[in-house]
């Protein structure tokens, strides 16, 4: 039998109660909210909380997601929190042909999602989109974190590949990953699962 396709993965995810839709910012990004620069593209935006966080905080946002329906209850929770962000529905690895400059990139949970090709043409597409100087923030899974279930886990040395042209890694810092408990499949370490908070920057 064929391995399902992620936008089926991901649809029967959100049919239920995503592991990752904690309902707010994971903590490394409210730590590093001040060197986020005003024009960020949050990049596998989902329901949209960082988005809607960071809109609230005054940054002009851009969600992208590849489903609609996570895009439709980002756009709801945005009213519901009366700030303005705009959540465009598309794939991941076509964000370069936004035809926008940013100054930040936020991604959360997505790196860790592609296969190497896969990386490397999100690498490509990140580079489209940032003028020098500007930087992208993701959270990802850590080799650290026990077991084979769940998210690819990523190295150090496979984020210092990914990122070795055009690209300055600025900071590797040690992380957690917040999930929902109880869901089958996605128990992790206890206080989140180990991972890596990555800052990267354009050259």
């Amino acid at each position: 039998m064929s391995e399902p396709s992620a936008e089926k993965r991901f649809s029967d995810y959100y049919a239920d109660r995503p592991p990752w839709d904690i309902g707010r910012p994971q903590d490394a990004f409210v730590g590093a909210a001040d060197l986020i620069g005003p024009r960020v593209l949050d990049a596998g935006c989902g329901t949209g909380d960082l988005a809607i966080w960071l809109a609230g905080r005054g940054h002009t946002v851009t969600g992208v997601d590849f489903l609609p329906g996570p895009l439709e209850v980002a756009r709801a929770k945005a009213a519901a929190a009366g700030v303005e962000a705009n959540f465009l529905e598309m794939d991941a690895l076509a964000i370069g042909e936004i035809p926008e400059q940013f100054d930040s990139v936020t991604d959360c949970g997505l790196f860790h999602s592609f296969d190497d090709v896969g990386r490397a043409a999100y690498v490509a597409a990140l580079g489209k989109l940032l003028e020098p100087g500007g930087r992208v923030f993701f959270l990802c899974f850590s080799t650290d974190e026990p077991g084979e279930h769940g998210p690819r886990r990523v190295s150090e040395e496979e984020i210092h590949a990914a990122f070795s042209s055009g690209w300055v890694v600025e900071a590797i810092e040690p992380a957690r990953f917040e999930v929902n408990p109880g869901i089958p499949g996605a128990e992790f370490s206890p206080g989140g699962a180990q991972a890596r908070f990555v800052r990267v920057r354009r050259v």
